[in-house]
């Protein structure tokens, strides 16, 4: 049976040629609605072509079904095309197709342009609603500005619009994602002041936030509300949240309670991720015996272990010396077909080095370098982590040579290991293959790229990368831009550095780190009354602040 799109087009094509009907605007917008559905994108610019040429002028819905069909394939640059074809054509965007629009560059991470999308939408006299605001505040929060982000929460208001709990809660996201816990929850306190309804999301995030900022009072108080005060029900992830809070506090009994709670009274099924923590306690205090027990709960419940499960479970049986059991388990696997992957070999070679089984250990790192059995990327990320560097550089020179590394990891990995070795000359020719496949570094690896260039003394190539990053609208961690500056302060380029750091204050980048930075490198030069002034405007900008 032929695809719609082709029957849909075969149709066209007859009505047209052989049935008489004359050439329609709306024949053609729903031909071109299916081919674009098949990807077909040659076919859909050619439709565009014949509207033209039979005196057909492509009108709002054209141009929509175009912006939306290149947006669902992740096409931001044809999706602009369109959009400057429309305008070209007298006809404005409205707000679906700017919202369209946005939220694709925000799901490519160019958020300049989700920027300049936004900027361009209230310049046209549209007012964005609350999903557009909704939209710009997640994108924001996911790009680190959150100065922005707070400012479109007061935008809003302005608008008429009173930002929603979703509008809180993607930003309580950001700053959680980010680590900045402290911010996280002022951005929670002032939700709860003025009124706005809470949900379980929300909860959720709002759990782990007070646990990462060691508030587990505050974490257990929210957990216990949800149900009893809030009227929200708990679901999985927030009492795998809660267990995890107990966890990190070292209180074993509290996570346990809360874990049979959960399935005694609180009505919630536990899923894989539940029992793995949980077995990850029983690790804690050395329980072989009920891990055992729980793994074989956790099948009988019809819940598969992962990879996680088995590498936690052969840990334990290591560390409680039952090595034969964690050769039998590890052995057992393999045979059975289970997806291999870095985590249980790294689990077993611990457990055989601790065991003193140097050989057995060796002979699974050996494994690591037959494809057949472990794919090179896999077994390349394994050696890095190890510290295998030996094994580690063999194994990638020798997968690159052949053309088989497949995945940006396997270069990020082999960067980090190479630098935290001082072989920063071999850090930079795997960048060199990572460019040359593809790929571009993230901004932890970018760190440890320019970190490479500043122990080669290769100022030029760091500011290259530096700049090319930026040039090419890549987010950057601040961590980025303090590794380019204190590169410039090492190499005595004190003008450079204050070009930098003037440029990152106008960007929103001012806080204390800034500061920081540019201080240390004015006292390492002996430019103290420079470092005396920076230290005086940080002080002043504390107080302001307060």
């Amino acid at each position: 049976m032929q695809d719609d799109w082709q029957r849909s087009l075969a149709l066209h094509d007859w009505m047209i040629e052989k049935g008489g009907y004359a050439p329609s605007i709306f024949a053609y917008n729903v031909v071109l609605k299916n081919v674009l559905r098949a990807r077909q994108w040659e076919l859909a610019e050619g439709l565009v072509l014949e509207m033209v040429e039979k005196d057909l002028v492509p009108d709002k819905f054209t141009f929509s079904t175009l912006i939306s069909g290149y947006g669902r394939a992740n096409r931001l640059e044809d999706a602009m095309g369109w959009l400057q074809e429309m305008e070209a054509g007298g006809i404005k965007p409205d707000l679906v197709i700017f919202s369209t629009l946005i939220e694709l560059a925000g799901k490519v991470k160019d958020y300049s342009k989700a920027t300049s999308l936004f900027s361009k939408l209230k310049a046209s006299g549209i007012a964005p609603d609350k999903v557009i605001y909704n939209s710009m505040i997640n994108l924001y929060g996911k790009a680190k500005f959150y100065k922005e982000a707070q400012g479109l929460l007061a935008e809003m208001k302005e608008a008429g619009l009173m930002p929603d709990t979703v509008s809180y809660t993607i930003l309580i996201n950001a700053y959680a994602e980010s680590q900045k816990y402290l911010e996280a929850k002022q951005v929670f306190l002032e939700m709860k002041t003025k009124g706005i309804q809470l949900d379980v999301t929300t909860c959720n995030m709002m759990i782990d936030v007070y646990g990462k900022l060691e508030m587990v009072r505050d974490a257990e108080e929210l957990f216990w509300s949800m149900s009893k005060t809030l009227g929200i029900q708990q679901n999985v992830v927030t009492y795998n949240t809660m267990i995890k809070v107990y966890k990190e506090a070292e209180l074993l009994s509290e996570a346990f309670n809360v874990f049979y709670y959960m399935q005694n009274k609180g009505g919630v099924e536990p899923n894989v991720i539940t029992y793995n923590t949980i077995l990850f306690l029983h690790g804690l205090t050395l329980q072989h015996e009920k891990a055992m027990r729980l793994v074989r709960k956790m099948q009988q419940r019809g819940i598969e272990p992962n990879a996680v499960t088995y590498s936690t479970l052969i840990s334990i049986y290591g560390k409680t010396g039952k090595y034969d059991r964690a050769a039998f388990l590890f052995k057992t696997l393999r045979e059975k077909g289970f997806e291999m992957d870095e985590i249980l070999y790294q689990s077993m070679i611990v457990v055989y080095e601790r065991a003193g089984l140097v050989a057995h250990a060796k002979r699974l790192l050996e494994e690591l370098k037959q494809p057949d059995i472990v794919p090179r990327d896999t077994a390349i990320s394994i050696l890095a982590k190890a510290e295998k560097l030996e094994e580690a550089a063999k194994l990638y020179w020798r997968s690159h040579e052949a053309g088989e590394i497949k995945e940006s990891v396997t270069y990020k990995s082999m960067i980090q290991l190479f630098v935290r070795n001082k072989r920063s000359k071999n850090a930079i020719d795997v960048f060199e293959n990572m460019r040359e496949s593809g790929f571009l570094p993230d901004s932890e690896t970018t760190v440890v790229l320019l970190a490479a260039y500043g122990q080669l003394r290769q100022l030029e190539d760091a500011e290259k990368l530096y700049l090319d990053m930026r040039e090419r609208g890549c987010t950057l961690e601040k961590e980025v831009h303090f590794q380019m500056l204190k590169l410039y302060g090492d190499a005595r380029k004190i003008r450079e550095a204050e070009d930098m750091f003037a440029a990152l204050k106008l960007e929103g980048l001012d806080g204390d780190e800034l500061y920081l930075t540019m201080i240390r490198i004015y006292e390492r030069a002996s430019k103290l009354n420079e470092a005396s002034r920076l230290f005086s405007e940080m002080k002043s900008r504390q107080q302001v602040g307060g």
